[in-house]
């Protein structure tokens, strides 16, 4: 067993290397690909590899969605901020990782089969996701440079979400399944 484990470890460790090999030797063969536009696919794409070692390596190796969810979402961040040019967005979106976090175990949960891991990385996700929108908002309104609607819009959306679910009215009600006391009327 220990031995597949570190053909894996190579495996992962060689395809890495190739990738780069590769891209280093496009990059000097064609000198016209904007690099600048591209190179968050390459961090994709190593997160994407965790995701081939989690299914090359089966169920015992479904911790590997937590680093790939990371490392791709993170990826996946830098794209969006390549091809937008709001890299001032950098000051909220590190809350997007908690949320890459939860993600990555609910991904473990999901293939492993455990449902236990599935709602606890559901409940990380939230947490990243009220982190994002309320951080979001704050950092959105200081530099005011994007869009000035989604923020305000999702911090409504938010504040709607936690009335209905703490008041009851959204989701199951919790029955009371408390013993009661029986009285008995007095005999007369």
């Amino acid at each position: 067993m220990q031995a597949n484990r570190s053909n894996v470890g190579a495996l992962i460790a060689g395809t890495i290397l190739i990738l780069f090999g590769l891209l280093a030797l496009a990059g000097q063969v064609f000198r016209l690909v904007n690099w600048g536009s591209i190179w968050p696919f390459a961090v994709i794409g190593v997160g994407a590899l965790f995701f081939v070692a989690m299914f090359a390596g089966g169920k015992q190796a479904a911790a590997f969605a937590i680093p790939g969810s990371i490392v791709g979402g993170i990826g996946l961040m830098l794209l969006f901020q390549n091809i937008t040019g709001h890299w001032e967005s950098m000051s909220y979106f590190w809350t997007l990782i908690i949320l890459f976090v939860g993600l990555g175990i609910y991904f473990m949960g999901l293939y492993s089969e455990n449902p236990s891991q599935k709602a606890s990385g559901w409940r990380v996700m939230k947490v990243g996701l009220i982190l994002f929108i309320i951080f979001g908002t704050f950092f959105e309104m200081l530099f005011s440079s994007f869009n000035n609607l989604v923020f305000p819009v999702l911090l409504i959306l938010l504040g709607v979400y936690l009335v209905l679910t703490r008041s009851g009215l959204l989701g199951p009600k919790k029955v009371d399944e408390s013993p009661k006391e029986e009285t008995i009327p007095p005999a007369s």
